[in-house]
């Protein structure tokens, strides 16, 4: 691990030391005027941040291939919740089985391939497969594979169920373990591209190309002086492929502030004198103060990390972790309706006080894809 990433876990690990620890003070001082409701909704979260904190971690040290294959785990067990929550026929089994033993694996797959190996083999870039493969195959193959069952009843209610729980829990989560195989600038660099050929030359290279470079205004009408300097020209260097550690720093920057946003959303509706909730039948807890107030925090948040990733500009921070924030909460409502659609309360109960794993991911599913896209947007602009 470089010194970057060293700060940016001891950072994470004394804040979360700090907010348990507040917490826990809090918890036994009944007297300070605070909802326990309140205190235990935090509590829970802190938990969760801790396990996801750990979940990161073991990624740090494990690697890029590791860290695909958690995420694959995280996607089958979510999209299990989501499919033992919206009741199936038994015309529906085995194309379930395909979706979960086929469709899913192969997504993850094309996200953990070598971009350089997949290229030498292919004359197409793997970012391009795995953005298509379920859009465009998996979801014409899909709705065919129902209709062979013979079973018409709800044919397009069915459909629709298992199509948006695969792009949800499946495809839309892929995005974050492919942040892995993009390629980004290389370390600690911001300047242009120029600057980081000269720092690599010899250094009397760079003064002869300097001296030479000032004496072009007297000689560009000399052909024979302008033959003498070709050779001296520039050479653009091949596009470097990033570590694997600035990587998994972006895929760390990407989580923390979809897990902040969360709570910077909750703690706005909490703390606004008035209060315009979004969808009360949904969440009366989701108010429009806490939504825009938690994506400007989150924007102040991405720009004071923004040193940890290769991203040009402070701006262009700010605008992800708004971006990201409002796109969290279009995730959490999103599957808070489907809960209500269902009548229960939460997915599953394998998280103390999120209760299943879709519950925690929500977030996470619906920003990914749109972090991606920004985040190619602009490195390549």
């Amino acid at each position: 691990m470089d010194h970057y990433t060293i700060c940016l876990l001891l950072g994470m690990l004394l804040t979360l030391s700090a907010v348990t620890y507040i917490v826990y003070v809090l918890r036994k001082r009944r007297d300070i005027g605070i909802d326990s409701a309140v205190i235990e909704t935090f509590r829970s979260r802190i938990r969760a941040w801790w396990l996801l904190f750990g979940m990161l971690v073991g990624a740090f040290l494990c690697g890029h291939t590791v860290t695909v294959i958690l995420f694959a785990m995280i996607s089958f067990w979510a999209l299990r919740e989501y499919i033992t929550l919206t009741p199936t026929r038994p015309a529906d089994h085995y194309t379930l089985v395909w979706v979960f033993f086929l469709c899913m694996p192969l997504q993850f797959c094309l996200v953990a391939v070598n971009p350089d190996w997949f290229g030498r083999i292919f004359t197409i870039p793997p970012y391009l497969v795995f953005s298509i493969l379920i859009p465009a195959y998996a979801f014409l193959i899909l709705p065919a594979g129902i209709a062979i069952s013979g079973d018409s009843k709800r044919f397009l209610e069915r459909v629709a169920k298992i199509q948006v729980g695969l792009l949800i829990c499946v495809y839309s989560l892929s995005f974050a373990p492919a942040l892995l195989t993009m390629e980004l600038p290389p370390q600690g660099v911001r300047e242009h591209a120029s600057m980081i050929e000269t720092i690599s030359q010899d250094p009397m290279q760079v003064v002869t190309n300097v001296i030479r470079g000032n004496d072009h205004q007297d000689q560009d009408d000399n052909p024979l002086a302008n033959a003498e300097e070709m050779p001296l020209q520039e050479v653009p260097s091949p596009p470097v492929r990033t570590s694997d550690g600035q990587s998994l720093r972006l895929l760390f920057f990407f989580v923390l502030l979809v897990q902040a946003s969360d709570v910077f959303q909750y703690l706005w509706s909490q703390l606004t004198l008035f209060r315009h909730v979004v969808a009360t039948t949904i969440n009366s807890s989701r108010t429009w103060e806490g939504v825009f107030g938690g994506a400007a925090t989150t924007s102040i948040l991405a720009v004071a990390l923004w040193w940890v990733t290769p991203i040009p500009y402070w701006w262009q921070a700010a605008v992800l972790g708004f971006v990201v924030s409002l796109m969290g909460f279009a995730g959490s409502l999103t599957m808070s309706a489907i809960k209500r659609d269902r009548g229960v309360k939460d997915y599953g109960s394998l998280i103390e006080g999120h209760n299943g794993v879709l519950d925690r991911i929500d977030s996470l599913c619906f920003a990914a894809p749109v972090f991606y896209h920004l985040i190619w947007l602009f490195l390549h602009s």
